[in-house]
């Protein structure tokens, strides 16, 4: 019985020594901060990006919208990802089944995508 968790146990032992290993050589090797912020350390903490100081907004919120549309783009992304399996069942299967199968997929992928489209969820508002 033990035998069979044998494999499990040594491959939860390499990844703990391996983390603390790794976050032991960050601790001794990696900078450290200074005792107190100078000048050019808060110069170097604050944002930069092509040559133009950002200010930083804070409390900047992304609309409901934005992550709807995303949520329905990784949804759909991921229906039709299944699609490409299909076809290389329906390419080695000489089956009027699976190919009725993917009809069905893709004209319910169809209805989902009008459906949403109709209630307004790809609008920006």
């Amino acid at each position: 019985m033990l035998k069979s968790y044998l494999p499990i146990l040594v491959f939860a032992f390499l990844g703990l020594a391996v983390g603390g290993a790794f976050t032991m050589l960050n601790h001794l090797t990696g900078p450290k901060r200074p005792q107190r912020p100078t000048a050019a350390s808060r110069r170097q903490a604050e944002p930069y990006e092509s040559g133009i100081p950002v200010e930083a907004v804070r409390g900047f919120r992304f609309g409901v919208s934005f992550y709807l549309v995303a949520m329905l783009f990784i949804l759909f992304d991921i229906e039709v990802v299944f699609l490409y399996p299909i076809g290389v069942i329906l390419k080695s299967a000489d089956s009027v089944f699976v190919l009725a199968e993917l009809v069905v997929f893709v004209v319910l992928l169809l209805v989902a995508f009008v459906y949403v489209w109709r209630r307004g969820a790809l609008d920006w508002r």
